[in-house]
């Protein structure tokens, strides 16, 4: 073969394997705009707002609140006027922002870098970014981006795989991070006396604020006989322990979770209870919910 036909064949085989791949990544790297507003009452971190046009020419956006030490090239006082050039660097990926401030807003357009390397390290673990969704779609660059502004992590997924709480999906990944699921918190709450949680009865304590003081508070009135969806009922209708003590002090301990709500929903406190056993002293909780709702009808 001719010196220069050799080289030329090279050069082809460069651009294709070397060149290529390139080329490829720099197609599947996502832009958009950004917004962003500082608050007084939140000096150490930032609102930042991502919306990006998807197929169809719909519209994804994103926002979430940010350290300014996690925003590289940003500070607060960058963030009140001026213009602006900062970066979220982050396992899954890194997003690279332009625009500008004034008194506290920004707006302008940003670039994310995807690191398809941290899809990988995720799919060994287990959590498989690439693998198409309910709906039938493949959006991997999409899940690297929520998981960069998300700041979902090797380490997290392995102290959530740690935690035993069976096989968990990329969704059940990032709504560990989005709810604080953490390892800790799963340990506390199998130690509160309910071993068989699954990950969604997790998710529930956490949007109802059930913890394991909670748990531990309620079960001290005497209401220990509960399962856990009686603890979800009691934080949906604002059961509070003290509530449970007053209820506890009028001789009313042994009650199931529906009984308690309907206490509760009907507003019947310890004086009102007082009042009604002035004319009927064995009363019933029924009986109890049958006077209160005669007394709204009056």
């Amino acid at each position: 073969m001719h010196k220069s036909s050799f080289f030329g064949v090279f050069a082809f085989v460069f651009i294709v394997f070397v060149i290529g791949p390139y080329v490829i990544v720099a197609q599947n790297v996502i832009t958009g705009d950004w917004t962003a507003k500082s608050k007084a009452d939140k000096p150490d971190s930032i609102h930042i707002s991502f919306e990006r046009r998807t197929e169809n020419d719909g519209r994804n956006q994103q926002g979430a609140s940010f350290a300014y030490a996690d925003l590289q090239g940003l500070t607060r006082e960058q963030a009140q006027n001026g213009r602006v050039s900062f970066r979220l660097a982050r396992e899954a990926g890194t997003i690279e922002c332009e625009g500008s401030f004034t008194d506290g807003k920004g707006a302008g357009t940003f670039r994310f870098t995807p690191n398809y390397a941290f899809s990988d390290a995720m799919r060994s673990r287990g959590f498989d970014f690439a693998k198409p969704s309910k709906h039938g779609k493949v959006d991997l660059e999409d899940r690297l981006f929520a998981a960069t502004t998300l700041n979902v992590t090797t380490a997290f997924a392995d102290e959530l795989r740690s935690a035993n709480f069976g096989d968990l999906t990329v969704d059940n990944l990032f709504a560990a991070v989005i709810f604080k699921v953490t390892p800790q918190f799963m340990s506390e709450m199998k130690a509160t006396g309910f071993p068989n949680l699954g990950f969604d009865d997790l998710i529930k304590a956490r949007i109802f604020k059930i913890d394991a003081d909670y748990v531990r508070q309620v079960r001290e009135m005497g209401f220990d006989k509960e399962n856990f969806e009686g603890l979800v009922k009691f934080r949906i209708f604002k059961v509070t322990p003290e509530f449970l003590t007053e209820l506890k002090t009028e001789g009313f301990a042994d009650l199931s979770a529906e009984q308690v709500v309907k206490f509760k929903i009907f507003n019947i406190d310890s004086q009102f209870i007082r009042t009604a056993r002035l004319e009927q002293p064995s009363i019933t909780v029924e009986e109890l919910v049958q006077r209160r709702i005669g007394v709204h009808r009056r």
